[in-house]
């Protein structure tokens, strides 16, 4: 079946009601907190985030981004980060202040919240900085308004398991005229939920009510790799947890922001009997996500194209996550949809790391232990049943029909998950 391409999302719903005990947002010479998450409790590691808003005015800064476009698969740029390409969208959706808060424009306007739902590759792995994981979301919320002045929350050690990462960006400048995300006058209030190993199921019923609290303007969900490497995927299951998410996000005013995601086996290299029923999987992750992205008006980037797969220097050495020039890539690819969509006021973020590569060792030391340990993991959970998804591909192999009554069975089940999800 082939995948939706995203468009055009529905009206924007009415303003939400501001939540009970948020602090009102605080004049520009302030820098107290303008709202705090707190830990959960039924969930060991999770911490408090605190996010803090514009400490002065100034001057604003330029609102002019450049836009940063594919870069040619070639002998002679092989080694700059491209921007995957992108799915053009309708206009988006008005994001509503919440009420009680700061004007809507000037340097006293409350700040942009972004909060980010996902798993590994929203958490920052493979993108580490002072002994935390960075990523794209974190480099992509520096770009969202006029200028970061002070960005802090990096925890030494990186994240605990269920953690949170609260990062606080301030910006100064002076109010353009109407204030929507990122425009100059604004701070970032940033609340990266994402955690590795996280499956939709994660997302929907820890992530997202806690993302849903926090009532972003912006809000990525890119999960779903995970599922695909479990014995128990289900793509129904998935489709009604994704759109249950994407549509409490829409309700209280958030632009979506979503990708679809390489094949795991694809990346991995494994033999064609084993990447096969993987690559099924994540084909149909990705038209759930297409679809979904279409419903919502989201702001969608393909990660899936050759332009992303095929740039080794791209991803780290375990060929799951990418690197810091692959985060940078993410980053600057969701920058420049936000920027054609008046979403983006700061600078892109560089596409060009800012520290060398590891070296050898470095990457053979992860591999040895992080690598090995999800290497363990997918051993007892995924490899039994892949094992017998390869078998059941070589059969048919041998039968002489080739993948074809496999393709019709997926195809099958995810035009069924779809109708269901989608009404039709």
């Amino acid at each position: 079946m082939t995948p939706r391409t995203a468009g055009t999302g529905t009206a924007a719903p009415p303003t939400p009601k501001q939540a009970p005990g948020t602090p009102e947002a605080l004049g520009p010479d302030t820098q107290e907190a303008l709202f705090a998450v707190p830990g959960d409790p039924a969930t060991p590691g999770t911490a408090s985030a605190r996010f803090v808003g514009p400490a002065g005015a100034g001057p604003a800064a330029p609102a002019g981004l450049a836009a940063a476009g594919p870069v040619a698969s070639s002998a002679s740029t092989r080694h700059a980060a491209p921007v995957p390409p992108a799915v053009p969208r309708g206009p988006a959706p008005a994001v509503p202040e919440v009420e009680g808060g700061a004007p809507a424009e000037g340097p006293g306007a409350a700040p942009l919240r972004f909060a980010v739902l996902g798993d590994s590759l929203s958490e920052g792995v493979g993108d580490r900085v002072g002994g935390a994981w960075r990523g794209w979301a974190a480099l992509l919320a520096e770009g969202l308004t006029a200028e970061v002045l002070r960005p802090e929350g990096l925890r030494p050690g990186g994240l605990r398991p269920g953690g949170l990462r609260s990062e606080e960006l301030a910006a100064k400048g002076r109010g353009d005229g109407k204030q929507g995300p990122g425009a100059p006058g604004r701070g970032t209030a940033f609340l990266n939920l994402a955690v590795s190993g996280a499956l939709s199921a994660d997302v929907a019923d820890v992530q997202a009510p806690r993302a849903l609290a926090f009532r972003p303007h912006l809000a990525s969900v890119v999960v779903g790799v995970n599922d695909t490497l479990r014995h128990t995927f289900d793509i129904a299951l998935l489709a009604r947890r994704l759109d249950r998410v994407c549509a409490d996000l829409d309700a209280v005013g958030a632009v979506l922001l979503t990708a679809c995601l390489p094949d795991p086996g694809r990346m991995l290299g494994l033999p064609p009997p084993l990447a096969r029923p993987l690559a099924r999987r994540q084909r149909s992750v990705n038209a759930v996500v297409h679809a979904l992205s279409d419903r919502y008006g989201a702001v969608h980037l393909h990660l899936a194209d050759p332009v992303w797969t095929e740039d080794r220097t791209l991803w780290s050495a375990d060929r799951l996550h990418p690197g810091e020039r692959g985060h940078r890539a993410v980053a600057a690819g969701f920058h420049r949809l936000l920027a054609a969509r008046g979403l983006a006021h700061g600078a892109p973020p560089s596409t060009e790391p800012d520290r060398p590569p590891p070296t050898r060792a470095e990457d053979l030391l992860r591999l040895a232990t992080a690598g090995t340990g999800w290497v363990l993991r997918r051993s007892r959970d995924l490899l039994p049943q892949l094992l017998l998804l390869a078998g059941a591909e070589l059969r048919h192999w041998v039968d002489g029909t080739g993948t074809a009554p496999l393709d019709a069975r997926a195809d099958d089940a995810l035009t069924a998950a779809l109708a269901a999800t989608m009404g039709g």
